[in-house]
Formats: structure tokens, C-alpha cells, sequence
């Protein structure tokens, strides 16, 4: 007498649980689990958040996390071109500002080769061919400045790869489960629309399946 209702109860659970199907093709059982249509568990699927925050305390490691491996070489490459770029201005930069200094305080310029306005000349050039001194301390000047520009505008794509680096990890995580199958296409299609006003027209149809 028991054995009947434990089987009604159990068949009862059964169809609770079918109910639960929201679509055909997943069932979605917690924040990170799915149900693919051939019925396996998807036990994993990438967080947002945490795509940032790992990303945020190792550049590239979100894409890691997200399993977007074929991302790396496009982050660090952007990253190490950056930190060439910041290091090759700061040296070129360092260069002209000492060489700047150090003409202006000579009263008498110097001969020694060593000195950084004469190391800093282009081989074979001398003060003289340069425009004399007042030019060439002038030249100095807008290098160490330009220099100095460069260098800047460096640290900020240094900074502009880091946040696009995050907002890629963050748009991937999300888009990670995105249908990107064959199924989502667009075709055009001919037709004849019949408009009681008017006498048959041929007209162009966009059709878009899902």
C-alpha cells in the first residue's frame, strides 16, 4: 500500500523536473552549469568580474581565464611594444635634456668627444655644421621636447592596451555561451505581395532565421 504513493511521489518529482526546461536546447541548473542539448553538463563557464579583477592584477591572465588563448600574443605584444616605446623615448629624452644643460652652463664649449652636445651629434657633424652654438642649443631644446612627448603619449597607449585589455576580458566572459552557430543566418527571398489597393507588386523579402 505504500509502494504506490512513494511511485506517484517520484513521478511527481520527474515531471517537476522536466518543467524546469526552459528551451530546447539548455537547461540552465546554476550560475555556471548548463545542460548542452545532447544532454552533458557544461560544469564551467567563465565570470565576468572575475575576468576583470584577474585580469587587473596580471595583464593577460583574464584572457587565460577565459580560455581565449589566441588573445595573448595580441596583448603582450601590445604591451611589450608600449614598454619599448617608454623606455627608447626616456633614453633619447635623458640624452638631449643633459646634453641641453650642459651647453647652456659651458661658457667655453667643449672639445672633449665624451661631452654629451658632442657625443649626442650625428657622426661626422660638428657644432659649427649644425648652425653654430645658439642653433644648435635651440635643436637640442625641441628635441629634449619632442622626446619628452613621445615618451608621454607612450605611457598612455601603455595605459590604453591595460583597459582594453580588461574590456575584452569582460565582453569575452560575457559573450562566452553566445550562439554563433550556423543556424543564425540571414537569407533573401523573392515574393509576391498582394496589396488590395494596387495590383500585384514584386517586392524583396528579408527573411531571418533563428
Amino acid at each position: 500500500m505504500l509502494a504506490l504513493p512513494c511511485a506517484m511521489m517520484a513521478q511527481v518529482e520527474a515531471e517537476l523536473d522536466t518543467a524546469r526546461v526552459v528551451s530546447a536546447d539548455s537547461v540552465v541548473l546554476s550560475e555556471t552549469l548548463q545542460l548542452d542539448k545532447d544532454g552533458t553538463i557544461n560544469g564551467w563557464r567563465p565570470i565576468p568580474l572575475r575576468a576583470v579583477w584577474l585580469g587587473a592584477i596580471v595583464p593577460g591572465l583574464g584572457q587565460i581565464y577565459n580560455q581565449s588563448y589566441w588573445k595573448l600574443p595580441i596583448v603582450y605584444g601590445g604591451f611589450m611594444g608600449c614598454v619599448y616605446a617608454i623606455s627608447w623615448n626616456s633614453t633619447m629624452y635623458t640624452e638631449y635634456k643633459q646634453a641641453y644643460i650642459d651647453i647652456v652652463s659651458d661658457e667655453v664649449l667643449s672639445d672633449d668627444p665624451t661631452r654629451s652636445y658632442n657625443a649626442i651629434l650625428p657622426k661626422g657633424y660638428t657644432i659649427e655644421m649644425m648652425g653654430g652654438r645658439a642653433s644648435y642649443t635651440s635643436t637640442l631644446n625641441n628635441k629634449q621636447a619632442l622626446y619628452r612627448r613621445y615618451r608621454d603619449i607612450s605611457i598612455v597607449a601603455t595605459l590604453a592596451v591595460y583597459v582594453l585589455s580588461l574590456i575584452d576580458a569582460y565582453v569575452d566572459a560575457q559573450l562566452f555561451d553566445f550562439d554563433v552557430s550556423p543556424d543564425l543566418t540571414m537569407n533573401v527571398e523573392p515574393t509576391i505581395y498582394n496589396d488590395p489597393l494596387y495590383y500585384r507588386s514584386t517586392e524583396v523579402k528579408l527573411a531571418v532565421h533563428f
